[in-house]
């Protein structure tokens, strides 16, 4: 495809703008866009994880959540020394252990804007297929136990069936030498 404005070289540029719900598409070579502007946005600032959360935690109330640390006092890290008020301003933390420290304002931040509290982490589809196993066992057991408690038996009968499928299917994996791998 070739640049919808000099036609003669290729486009590599694809913008597509929305405008009151009209959808406009430009396809233009690097020079053309450059010429028009279309790259400033590319090259402004830098978005940093770190400047939006420190931007959040700065703003009354974040999300909901007081700011400050409760008590008056000045909240460190006994681990690294950092302060909170300087996770604040930054948006880093110091190391592991200002988790646990800062714990009682970290986690319901991390919940609104992740939705939970639990790192799952995310794990390549070719690779995973032992850990989605193990993550799935988890999840099935954990509703096992609610539905125990709910005294739904035969809702739990299902679930159970199920963790002794993948169970089976876990251990024959091993034994016949499928590690998730594809040849």
């Amino acid at each position: 495809m070739l640049c919808e404005v000099c036609q003669q070289r290729p486009a590599n540029v694809h913008v597509t703008k929305i405008i009151n719900s009209v959808k406009t598409e430009l396809h233009l070579c690097q020079q053309c866009a450059r010429e028009r502007g279309e790259l400033d946005a590319l090259e402004g600032p830098k978005f940093a994880f770190s400047n939006l959360l420190a931007g959040l935690l700065q703003s009354e109330p974040a999300f909901g959540i007081p700011v400050g640390i409760s008590g008056g006092g000045r909240r460190k890290c006994e681990t690294c020394g950092l302060e909170y008020t300087e996770f604040m301003n930054t948006g880093f933390l110091g190391c592991s252990d200002c988790y646990s420290q800062f714990a009682g304002r970290l986690g319901p931040l991390i919940g609104k804007i992740h939705g939970h509290t639990r790192h799952t982490g995310k794990v390549p589809r070719r690779t995973g297929k032992a850990v989605r196993a193990r993550q799935e066992l988890e999840s099935l057991r954990k509703e096992l136990r609610m539905l125990i408690e709910a005294e739904e038996y035969e809702k739990a009968a299902l679930v159970r069936d199920r963790i002794r499928a993948i169970e089976k299917s876990n251990q024959t994996g091993l034994t016949g030498g499928d590690d998730g791998r594809q040849a």
